[in-house]
């Protein structure tokens, strides 16, 4: 393993906590309808666990509606049951064809408490970069240790490592204020 291999992997794996991060963002409610917040609903489909949007067309007619079609009529009760096992808060209505999803606004309470929430998952997000920084840091000292490669050449990328850190947290910090200034929206 090279300076390159662990600064590569070292990005990626930021890469990759900060999408995570991102989607699971998007799963947060912001009083407005959006897929995203039936994404990780499973739903127990003929004896296996399967993903929502697998079994069924999930739209949005309206802001505040989602509206889940299911390709087998015959699943809408399975649907519902797993919509009110889940966390989402919102209580489902079937017709028999389709389940609607009634997105409630969102109470200045509530806001707050979401608020909070962002900041938590944040600096949740935040540690897992500098876990995989410290990570990298200790395979960079470790090459250097082995005399593989020069002193001046790890430190050059332990700065590299510290520049990734940074520039992924303010990457979060971006994506926890986009998303606490959609909540707050009134």
């Amino acid at each position: 393993m090279d300076i390159d291999d662990v600064l590569l992997d070292a990005e990626d794996r930021m890469d990759k906590a900060v999408t995570v991060y991102s989607d699971e963002l998007k799963r947060i409610r912001a009083g407005t309808a959006n897929p995203a917040i039936v994404d990780s609903i499973k739903v127990d489909y003929y004896g296996s666990s399967t993903p929502l949007n697998q079994i069924a067309n999930i739209g949005i007619p309206d802001p505040q509606l989602i509206v889940i079609k299911p390709y087998d009529p015959s699943s809408i009760e399975d649907i519902v049951k797993a919509i009110q096992g889940s966390d989402i808060g919102i209580n489902p209505q079937s017709d028999g064809r389709v389940v609607r999803l009634q997105v409630p606004g969102l109470s200045e309470e509530r806001r707050l408490q979401l608020k909070d929430r962002l900041k938590d998952m944040a600096e949740d997000a935040k540690i897992a970069v500098r876990n995989i920084r410290r990570d990298a840091n200790k395979q960079l000292n470790k090459l250097k240790k082995n005399s593989e490669f020069g002193e001046d050449e790890c430190e050059g990328a332990v700065e590299e490592v510290q520049e990734l850190t940074d520039r992924h947290s303010k990457k979060i910090d971006e994506l926890q204020a986009e998303k606490t200034e959609d909540i707050m929206k009134v």
